[in-house]
């Protein structure tokens, strides 16, 4: 899996911004982390780390926890409910998107590795 294509994907499909990406993805491949797991593995602070957990909250992207934890829900769903949550905000037809389905598909299985230690 090429983590670079599907951060480009997040961003061009589901209007992800960079670092909402990389964030998206580190907790759906390695499982629940807290604020500081994620800003010392992306080398960011942990106001930017949580700022933008909490956006991919708001976006669909994460499961509610208890404070400054987060975790993804499944890919399959998350892509298509983010892409969803795009086409309300956006006010577009919300309508099946191949590359978005395709996002949840190549994420399921690092999902589940990270989940099935």
């Amino acid at each position: 899996m090429d983590t670079l294509i599907i951060e480009a994907k997040l961003i061009s499909e589901i209007k992800l911004n960079s670092m909402q990406a990389k964030i998206f993805l580190l907790i759906t491949c390695y499982g629940q982390m807290n604020i500081s797991q994620i800003a010392e593995k992306l080398n960011i602070s942990k106001d930017l780390a949580f700022k933008t957990a909490k956006e991919l909250m708001t976006l669909g992207a994460f499961i509610d926890m208890p404070e400054k934890e987060f975790e993804a829900m499944h890919p399959r769903f998350t892509a298509v409910n983010m892409y969803r949550r795009l086409c309300e905000r956006e006010k577009i037809e919300f309508k099946r998107n191949k590359i978005v389905d395709s996002i949840g598909v190549v994420l399921e299985k690092p999902y589940e590795d990270a989940r099935t230690k």
